[in-house]
């Protein structure tokens, strides 16, 4: 395993980081294809058996039960200090808008919630899950900076925002001097390569860390076109966002695949080296053992810049989908606008 550092932190993590958004209690009706916390807490031992350090999850995984497993799992299993957990926090519901709580309330409220899912009395890095449109930015700056300061957070990230609205952010931040965001965490990989426009070359400039997820596209850049597995039956969200562009997305699967037999390694491990080159460290879901065991293997497997052009040449522009394309109308609008896995509210 390859380790880093995130960005300008200190923290050394590994290149490969397992998501959590896979574990947890699928009763809650999220994502029926969530593994139980038996089989959660095997990928977890086995992922730090092979060196991974870093996860992430998040609060609205499976009503925070994501959370949970992770924490009972790297408690009975490795010391708190040698492991880097990020978890994240929706925006401010309707209701809260309501009620009056406030954008720092409702930081600090959710932070609370997470690191008592989490049995933690901290988290390495606390990510803004997506632009709350309602909330002034200041709000949310300084909610996260309260969190900093009062050590139940070391670091904090954003995730689903453009370029644009990170600089402002950190812009932001840097004059009033709070935390500015170490990391993105944004949608990228091969058949997705949209962030390469604004968001990549802004965060190589400002030694951001790019730790996207959809790695593997939900499962389309890890399998042999026409195979089916139950996330891909049964996974809706993921349908939405690649289904439209099946057809022309199967060009890129079909040159991952010649790779992967040329190199006699799995899909998975092309695809993730290829990511390798462009990021600090892919969020990489799991819910078979086979699955973490070949991410790891990727972070050793060098492609050539041929190989990687290769790979690259059949790519089409894509139209934004999902939680960026709900940000780019909230933005046009003024309206507020947040998922939560299936839903759009």
């Amino acid at each position: 395993m390859q380790y880093t550092k995130l960005g300008d932190s200190d923290l050394n993590v590994s290149c490969i980081c397992m998501g959590c958004m896979g574990f947890g209690d699928a009763a809650y009706d999220q994502h029926s294809w969530t593994i139980d916390e038996e089989h959660s807490r095997k990928i977890i031992q086995r992922g730090l058996d092979l060196g991974i350090n870093f996860f992430d999850t998040a609060i609205a995984y499976q009503s925070g039960t994501s959370e949970q497993y992770l924490g009972r799992a790297l408690r009975d299993f490795t010391r708190r200090e040698d492991v880097v957990v990020a978890t994240k926090f929706l925006p401010r519901t309707p209701e809260e808008i309501e009620s009056g709580i406030t954008g720092q309330e409702h930081i600090r409220r959710m932070l609370d919630k997470s690191l008592q899912n989490l049995g933690m009395d901290y988290v390495d890095l606390y990510i803004y899950h997506m632009w709350d449109h309602q909330t002034p930015l200041f709000e949310i700056l300084e909610g996260l900076n309260n969190a900093v300061k009062a050590g139940k957070a070391r670091y904090i990230g954003i995730s689903n925002c453009f370029a644009w609205q990170l600089s402002k952010a950190n812009a932001l931040a840097e004059k009033e001097g709070f935390a500015k965001f170490v990391s993105v965490q944004g949608h990228y990989n091969l058949i997705f390569r949209e962030e390469e426009r604004e968001m990549t070359p802004f965060c190589l400039e400002e030694n951001i860390a790019l730790t996207p997820y959809s790695a593997l596209a939900g499962g389309r850049l890890s399998r042999h076109p026409g195979e089916m597995t139950r996330r891909l039956q049964e996974d809706s969200y993921a349908r939405f966002k690649y289904d439209a562009t099946a057809q022309q997305d199967e060009a890129v699967i079909k040159r991952v695949e010649e790779l992967a037999e040329n190199h006699g390694v799995s899909m998975t491990e092309i695809s993730l080296a290829w990511l390798l080159t462009k990021v600090t460290a892919p969020i990489v879901g799991a819910t078979k053992l086979h699955h973490i065991e070949d991410a790891a293997k990727a972070s050793d497997l060098e492609l050539t810049q041929e190989e990687c052009t290769y790979l690259e040449e059949p790519y089409v522009p894509h139209k934004l989908v999902g939680v960026m394309a709900q940000n780019t109308a909230a933005a046009s609008k003024g309206k507020h606008v947040w998922s939560t896995g299936d839903q759009t509210i």
